[in-house]
């Protein structure tokens, strides 16, 4: 039996979730054999399950569950080995059943359970229904991220589960609606499965197929925007669906929602609307997003890149790519390098990419809140120039004061934000024909867990498993927010 408490709970704990994603790949198994999609894909869910029920025993066999202890760092470094290892095992389908390479297996794994969305795979509109469904299932469990759901499951750390719910979400101003973590994550997994049901049954009320309805359901309100068609949403538009106007402006709403933080949906369905009503984050999610939609509405006009399109459709197309781009979703209904957009959308589309949803939320990115605390700091230091040195000057948010120690912690991830994105557009452009802008931009869609970036597909798809990697890396930086990919590699931590 292991000694150290530290590696006995890691292990025990990867074994634990090594079991569930076992017992979760039955689900697509089942539906490969009720769409009789052949031996191959059958083979490809059955020795998955069996690879990870082996994993599962070989790791829980050293352990014992008598000596378990989260702390921290320790909840740090399960949070990113366990990220790691669900990655691997989803990537199993998609190597035996799809014969794709380890590393693009990998690839669209990590970008699925990160709910990045950005895919090395074409010919989606004809791959089996099974391996579809394991697409879109893989970004539903990452939404609200896999140890929540583990949590949700399990009750083998007792009251120190709540170092795991930090690890994997250490949000500034993390807050529960409820004291308890399981009623916590009990509540968040209701409001967004409920969000994905009533998704489910408008879409198919507006036409779409039952199959077709819950697998973008689970890729909305997760922000991952895997779609099973290679023509994203505009599959809708482009096959005369009689309500695909309808079909584009609710994937906008629920990406919306996706977008925002689950705490304020709690307060809604709660009738807490004062605190919905003040919230400053919230505010500045949707100025951002009309502000946005309408100047790039203003500019294809101005610069006439749409001539024969009509103003509504114009402005759908430009709310609908902004809601997508900073909610992190990556759905599209045009694609963000076509003359449609002028250079200066694009560049927008940059700047949001950065930014992202809001905190507390399934978006990727820096958060909307983190860029309101950081102009606040800056206006701050513009008061500082001409008023007494005695002045007190606190950083607020919704009239609370954020610390010091808060501000250091932010100042501190987004600096790593940047740095990350600089070394991976180097690399990108060293070890591709990808221009500069083009380089950056696949990097920060990695980094922010977008989907979306300034190149084709097939060109990502063609990449070198160099820069895939990066791109791997990059996405479990974002989605866990760096400090848990650096902590498993200090030696402290371990000790």
């Amino acid at each position: 039996m292991l000694r150290s408490t530290k590696y006995n709970t890691i292990l025990y704990f990867l074994s634990i979730l090594s079991f569930i994603i076992g017992f979760i790949i039955i689900i697509p198994l089942l539906l490969a054999i009720y769409f009789k999609e052949g031996q191959q894909i059958y083979q490809a869910f059955f020795y998955s399950i069996i690879i990870a029920i082996l994993i599962g025993l070989l790791l829980k066999l050293p352990t014992k569950k008598e000596k378990l202890q989260l702390d921290l760092s320790t909840s740090m470094i399960l949070c990113t080995l366990g990220w790691i290892l669900v990655s691997l095992l989803g990537s199993l389908p998609f190597i035996i059943g799809l014969n794709k390479t380890f590393i693009d297996a990998l690839f669209e794994a990590v970008s699925g359970f990160t709910t990045t969305g950005i895919t090395v795979f074409t010919g989606l509109d004809f791959m089996p229904k099974s391996i579809i469904f394991w697409r879109s299932l893989i970004q539903l469990l990452g939404g609200l991220g896999i140890l929540t759901f583990f949590l949700l499951i399990s009750s083998r750390a007792k009251g120190q589960t709540w170092q795991l719910f930090s690890a994997e979400s250490h949000k500034i101003n993390v807050a529960r609606p409820v004291p308890n973590v399981f009623k916590t994550v009990k509540i968040l997994w209701l409001i967004y499965l409920g969000f994905m049901l009533l998704e489910t049954i408008i879409l198919k009320f507006l036409g779409l197929s039952f199959f077709d309805a819950m697998t973008h359901s689970f890729t909305t309100l997760s922000t991952g925007g895997f779609s099973h068609y290679d023509a994203s949403i505009a599959y809708f538009r482009n096959h005369n669906y009689s309500h695909y106007i309808l079909i584009e402006y609710l994937f906008i709403l629920f990406m919306f929602l996706g977008g925002v933080n689950f705490l304020l949906h709690y307060r809604f369905f709660t009738g807490d609307f004062k605190n919905i009503k003040n919230n400053n984050e919230l505010k500045s999610f949707l100025k951002i997003i009309i502000t946005s939609s309408l100047f790039i509405t203003i500019i294809i006009i101005i610069l006439k890149t749409a001539v024969n399109i009509p103003l509504e459709e114009k402005f759908r197309d430009s709310l609908f790519q902004i809601t997508s781009i900073i909610t992190t979703t990556g759905f599209g209904t045009k694609d963000i390098n076509s003359a449609f957009f002028p250079a200066a959308a694009r560049q927008i589309f940059l700047v949001l990419m950065l930014i992202g949803g809001c905190v507390g939320s399934t978006s990727g990115g820096i958060k909307i809140m983190r860029i309101n605390i950081l102009t606040k700091l800056f206006k701050r230091e513009i008061k500082k120039i001409y008023l007494s040195d005695q002045a007190i000057l606190p950083v607020t948010l919704d009239n609370k004061i954020i610390e010091n120690d808060e501000i250091n912690k932010l100042a501190g991830l987004f600096y790593c934000w940047l740095i990350i994105i600089v070394i991976g557009g180097v690399i990108t452009s060293i070890f591709s024909d990808l221009n500069g802008w083009q380089s950056f931009s696949g990097m920060f869609s990695a980094m922010g867990n977008i989907g979306p970036f300034f190149f084709s597909v097939e060109k990502m798809a063609s990449l070198s498993p160099i820069i895939k990697l990066t791109y791997i890396i990059g996405m479990l930086a974002g989605r866990l927010e760096i400090l848990p990919i650096i902590v498993i590699f200090s030696r402290k931590t371990w000790e």
